[in-house]
């Protein structure tokens, strides 16, 4: 789970590329557009704008570059050429990239165009949690600690936190240990150590947190149709403190 100095730089690397894969995508229009040409879009950019390889495409089975989950889609949603982004959706982008044999992983929750306040909100809610989880990473805490700050930080809001999926060690592989839960209890769990390398991604609904799997075998939604945010970085434990290697350029860092 402890990544060498050297292996930690060639994950930089990987971060910024991808970093820049939704630097590309806040520029970017999303009205009127398909999931389908979404993931096209982030397609060409990754391999022939950065001559990389986006780690998602293959991966379990899984034919695209991105998960595209929009209102209340939760996670894992599939892109499509028939599901258009409307004025006034939410979507989630769930993107992987592979660089020097390494993966840096990280997702963003787009508001697209004129988005309702309790839609904001949300977004913005998903993000401080992700934030509050983040500011625990460091040499000797714990596991517990960033699942206990997650779920404060979005009950304290009245939102719920999804429980069925979870951080994750990375490297060379997309999923490596350890589990990164977005809940918890403080002080509990495995201790951190400089050199880990591992996400926070913390999947935030406005009402309840249960969820149900579509027949696609991928999409995951809100039980009750309410909306869900999304926001992840790949972080690395540092002898300071923590390093978020997909940081995007101008991008508020609440640490």
């Amino acid at each position: 789970m402890v990544k060498s100095p050297d292996e930690i730089a060639l994950m930089r690397i990987s971060g910024r590329l991808l970093a820049s894969v939704f630097e590309m995508l806040d520029g970017v229009d999303l009205v009127g557009m398909s999931t389908l040409q979404i993931n096209d879009l982030v397609d060409r950019f990754i391999t022939q704008d950065l001559a990389a390889r986006p780690a998602s495409k293959g991966q379990y089975g899984f034919e695209f570059v991105l998960n595209s989950s929009i209102n209340d889609v939760v996670c894992h949603g599939v892109p499509a050429a028939d599901e258009i982004v409307k004025d006034g959706d939410i979507i989630n982008l769930d993107i992987t990239l592979e660089k020097n044999g390494f993966i840096a992983d990280s997702s963003k929750t787009y508001a697209v165009g004129n988005v309702s306040g309790d839609a904001k909100r949300l977004i913005r809610i998903a993000n401080g949690a992700m934030w509050a989880g983040i500011r625990q990473v460091r040499h000797g805490t714990r596991l517990g600690d960033i699942g206990s700050a997650i779920e404060r930080h979005a009950k304290r809001h009245g939102c719920s936190v999804v429980r069925e999926y979870c951080g994750h060690g990375i490297g060379r592989e997309m999923h490596e240990k350890p589990e990164v839960l977005n809940f918890g209890h403080p002080g509990r769990g495995l201790v951190l150590r400089e050199g880990m390398v591992f996400t926070v991604e913390p999947m935030i609904n406005a009402g309840k947190r249960h969820v149900v799997s579509m027949d696609d075998g991928w999409t995951v939604k809100t039980r009750d149709g309410r909306l869900s945010a999304q926001f992840e970085h790949t972080v690395a434990v540092t002898a300071e403190g923590v390093e978020v290697l997909t940081l995007r350029h101008g991008e508020t860092t609440p640490l």
